[in-house]
């Protein structure tokens, strides 16, 4: 039995001398009775979420549903304060209150916790779930370390997957759209009150929408996806819950569009939002592991929650969970036709986490502590590939006249290596790799102590002490080019295996709560937290260096209210950065990191700030009828001081400064058993800046999409017919731009989705 079984082994059985609960208990689903709001587990306890003394934002789903969003990142267009960046399935950008967490190194650690049925996926290349056969997904705001663990140190969000049930109950749902789209999900559900199981599944299909001129290759931005989830739910009293889930995901998608604007096609100049020409490298599967630019990923996960109300007023909670993952991604970073910069990254690791936690409550006090043992290892490996002569005449033209890219989309680069062997060879290809590893282990302790006095204030108080064991490494196999002899990237050298660096850090995170309700309904809330990021060990060819960990202190307070026809929430928030972290790539063969050009590196920005204003608002002058309205405003960046370098006064990634969504949703009964549905909304988010420090190229302006989902649903909802529409306006933006090819002086651009539509057929029994 391997170390890592064993330690799984060890972890279970533990499960054995007590019980939970509720971390993951399911929590009340449906609208509470006043203001339709939601009850939410965000403190481990259930609660309508205006008695939360934090700022959070939840939605069911059926609440997802009525929005049409069917990927977490559409789900970002509706909260204030979040803002996902799908790049790919393998790189989900996820920013809370302006602050990102997007690294796929194995050395960096997470800024937002994603956890999926109680635990912390936040590992970036392992972090996407899919959204199907939800109960709720909550997006939690500020650090939020007693609750969610050290990743939290902006924020969290926690998808909990719908739970089996007593009686026999299922769906189906199939639908269809532009761009071949083809869609078939639904669940079954089987039990009794004693044990009941559920599966779920999720399948989606759809053709590329950039359309790629290479004959070698396919278009872009394809998807091919599959996800299925079973659980089982053992009851064997009211005390007693056992909850075990297991979840795969798979995802098969096409390349990424990363578009130049250096080099035209044979349809023309470059243009982000025209046709592509990416041809990969010819030797691509050798070389970099697959024939194809593209996506291929799977994801293993499994959890089992045990809880048991043990005494009077006394419950235990653990929850154990296993998740892996290994996934690579072809692409071809130049943005053009040349075998020039043709990339790949295969990311692997795996995680194995214990949580357990005793609670009280009664009318004055509640309270919990607990323990949290969390162990990962990860690696992410870049194998490059290029043909020696176009890649010298592209990066350095070193033919004068030749170009790399003729005005009609010709590669004349190709010609390079003929020239400079004078016909001795006309095709040299070359290969390297470089790559990172990350075995960390972190231990923790947590308690919270929340007071009420009277009926109407709650004082609450916690910490998490933390000690972590951090080892990094790094390895590197770069040939001597036959034409220059030296590495073809610069900066790049062979490392003889790999080289590691070890250290250990301990940590207390504390924070202070405030609720005082002002009348039944309308409560205030104030906050004081402290988040942490890791510090980061750049382990490269060169000496390692050690980036400081981050700090953040956060101060919010507002009012919620849930009362009559009214719901919603007005926060404002202020947080201090120290060492804040920002990640860049590498483009001097001489940096200090001892990285090669075009790797992403961690580094210490300074100091940065952040004020903020969040509001939600929900009207229901009727039972068929609601008005919904969000905004977010952020006013933040690294600070305009002389300490903070060429990174002063730069705004944050991915950071707009106004997010807003706006709509209303009817469900109307028509007669006979018949409903009419529609939630029309639109959304708008500022100008955003793609790289730190900040450059106007690499930018997006501000952009407003409408979307609409509509319908009809016959029989008490037991079948519905809808129609869908995002992006109505058919909006031309771009989701991301500089990326790897930024490294070598030639940033690409990646186009935003077009207007999708379809329609979708749903059976309920």
């Amino acid at each position: 039995m391997t170390n890592r079984m064993k330690l799984l082994a060890a972890l279970l059985a533990s499960t054995a001398t007590g019980v939970a609960h509720a971390q993951e208990r399911p929590a009340v689903s449906q609208e509470a009775a006043e203001g339709n709001e939601i009850v939410v587990t965000a403190q481990k306890i259930e609660q309508r979420a205006s008695d939360v003394p934090i700022t959070i934002s939840a939605l069911s789903n059926a609440r997802m549903r009525e929005l049409g969003v069917s990927d977490l990142d559409e789900l970002s267009a509706y909260v204030p304060g979040l803002n996902i960046q799908e790049q790919s399935a393998n790189n989900p950008g996820i920013v809370i209150r302006g602050i990102t967490s997007d690294s796929g190194s194995a050395q960096q650690a997470a800024r937002v916790t994603l956890y999926y049925n109680g635990i912390d996926i936040s590992r970036s290349r392992g972090a996407y779930q899919a959204v199907y056969d939800l109960d709720r997904v909550e997006v939690i705001k500020g650090p939020q370390a007693t609750l969610f663990g050290t990743a939290s140190a902006v924020g969290a969000i926690s998808m909990v997957s719908a739970r089996p049930r007593a009686g026999f109950s299922g769906e189906l749902s199939g639908g269809i759209g532009n761009f071949a789209q083809r869609q078939l999900g639904g669940h079954l559900n089987l039990g009794s009150d004693v044990i009941a199981g559920r599966v779920a599944f999720e399948w989606k299909k759809r053709d590329g929408y950039v359309r790629n001129l290479s004959a070698t290759q396919g278009d872009l931005y394809a998807q091919n996806q599959l996800g299925v989830r079973a659980s089982l739910r053992f009851t064997p009293s009211d005390a007693l819950t056992v909850d075990l889930i297991g979840t795969y995901d798979r995802q098969r998608n096409s390349g990424t569009p990363f578009i130049s604007k250096l080099y035209p096609t044979a349809r023309g100049p470059a243009d982000p939002f025209g046709y592509a020409n990416l041809s990969g490298s010819p030797l691509s599967k050798g070389a970099l592991g697959a024939a194809k630019l593209g996506l291929n990923r799977h994801v293993y996960d499994g959890n089992l929650t045990i809880s048991h109300d043990f005494a009077d007023g006394w419950n235990f909670t653990t929850v154990n969970g296993y998740r892996s993952f290994d996934s690579l991604e072809i692409f071809d970073a130049d943005g053009s036709a040349a075998w020039y910069l043709e990339f790949a990254e295969g990311a692997y690791g795996s995680q194995i986490s214990h949580e357990s936690r005793f609670a009280y409550s009664d009318d004055h006090v509640r309270a919990s502590f607990g323990w949290n043992v969390f162990h990962e290892n990860s690696r992410q490996e870049v194998p490059f590939s290029s043909e020696e002569g176009t890649y010298l005449q592209c990066a350095a033209n070193v033919i004068k006249g030749l170009g790399c890219v003729a005005p009609d989309g010709t590669v004349t680069a190709a010609q390079a290596t003929g020239l400079l062997t004078r016909g001795a060879a006309t095709v040299i290809p070359y290969r390297s790799i470089f790559g990172n590893k990350g075995i960390n282990d972190s231990y923790s302790m947590f308690g919270e102590v929340t007071w009420m006095p009277t009926a109407r204030l709650e004082v609450t108080a916690g910490i998490r002490a933390l000690i972590e064991q951090r080892k990094s490494g790094y390895f590197a196999v770069a040939p001597k080019s036959v034409l220059t002899g030296a590495p073809l990237i610069p900066g790049q050298a062979t490392t003889n295996g790999t080289r590691w660096t070890q250290d250990s850090f301990q940590a207390f995170l504390p924070r202070f709560n405030l609720l005082y309700r002002l009348s039944d309904g309308i409560n205030l809330y104030g906050t004081i937290s402290k988040g942490r990021r890791s510090p980061t060990v750049n382990q490269g060819a060169a000496a390692p260096s050690l980036i400081p960990e981050e700090t953040v202190w956060n101060y919010e307070g507002g009012i919620k209210a849930s009362k009559g026809i009214v719901s919603g929430s007005l926060g404002v928030y202020y947080q201090k950065y120290s060492n804040f972290q920002i990640s860049r790539v590498v483009t001097d063969a001489n940096d200090p990191s001892g990285r090669p050009v075009g790797a992403q590196i961690t580094e210490s920005a300074g100091s940065a700030s952040n004020l903020g204003v969040e509001a939600e608002l929900l009207l229901r002058p009727a039972s068929w009828f609601s008005v919904f309205g969000n905004i977010g405003y952020i006013n933040g960046g690294i600070d305009k001081t002389k300490a903070n370098g060429v990174y002063a006064g730069n705004k944050f990634r991915l950071q707009p400064e106004v997010q807003a969504a706006g709509g209303f949703t009817v469900d109307a009964e028509i007669g006979g058993g018949i409903r009419v549905f529609a939630t029309p909304s639109v959304t708008y988010r500022s100008k955003i800046y793609f790289e730190v420090p900040n450059k106007e190229a690499i930018s997006q302006d501000g952009v407003m999409l409408v979307n609409a989902r509509a319908g009809l649903s016959f029989a008490d909802r037991r079948y519905e017919i809808a129609a869908y529409i995002r992006s109505a306006t058919n909006e031309r933006y771009l989701l991301d731009a500089g990326n790897t090819g930024g490294g070598f002086g030639n940033p690409t651009f990646i186009p935003a989705e077009p207007r999708f539509y379809g329609a979708q057929l749903t059976g309920r029994f």
